[in-house]
């Protein structure tokens, strides 16, 4: 593997904004797209956060290629739930958009507590992170199967052998953390703009 599992998504970080400053839904989608295979070697522990991850995907990327034109920004999907009172339903596009970058944040953490707490086991790590960021919008029962797959977390230096490629693994995900925050940050603002940053599962 050139680089390591972080390098195709710094590349695409590049391309997320047009050149007026705007968030383009394709290449956006594409970097989360690209976040999966570091979920994957996480294995049992992260299978909730993978699908989740993924359907969130699929739903989006459904809605761009109905009109790749229209659906160029990808505010523009928000903007039309809005308009038409639909953002607020749990197959909204608005939804998956909001979830989708909560699950980024959740793993931008987790990735900031591998590189600041070398001490950690990876379960810990994820609870941590977990804390921080879902815990606050899961009900009881996702709480409670989420604080199960922690415990199924993969032995650290495993997966940091994994994931490391040839490329130098702890600066590329350094990297990530300070770069990829700056766009979900702008979705989260955004949303919020529509009071529609805080619903719960």
């Amino acid at each position: 593997m050139e680089g390591s599992v972080f390098t195709p998504s710094l590349e695409g970080m590049k391309h997320i904004k047009s050149p007026e400053g705007e968030m383009l839904a394709k290449p956006f989608l594409e970097v989360c797209k690209l976040i999966l295979p570091v979920i994957e070697k996480f294995g049992a522990a992260m299978t909730l956060v993978k699908s989740d991850v993924g359907g969130n995907i699929s739903r989006l990327e459904k809605k761009y290629e109905t009109d790749p034109t229209k659906y160029k920004y990808l505010y523009n999907m928000v903007k039309e739930e809005v308009e038409c009172k639909t953002a607020t339903g749990s197959s909204s596009c608005t939804n998956g958009l909001l979830w989708l970058t909560r699950a980024m944040d959740f793993l931008v953490e987790l990735f900031r507590n591998l590189l600041a707490h070398p001490d950690w086991t990876m379960t810990e790590c994820c609870t941590d992170s977990y804390g921080k960021t879902l815990k606050k919008f899961h009900g009881w029962i996702a709480s409670s199967s989420f604080t199960v797959a922690m415990k199924l977390a993969p032995d650290r230096k495993k997966f940091m052998d994994v994931i490391s490629g040839s490329g130098d693994v702890n600066a590329d995900m350094e990297k990530f953390c300070s770069t990829f925050p700056q766009f979900l940050e702008e979705n989260h603002k955004f949303l919020a703009n529509f009071g529609l940053d805080d619903m719960k599962a």
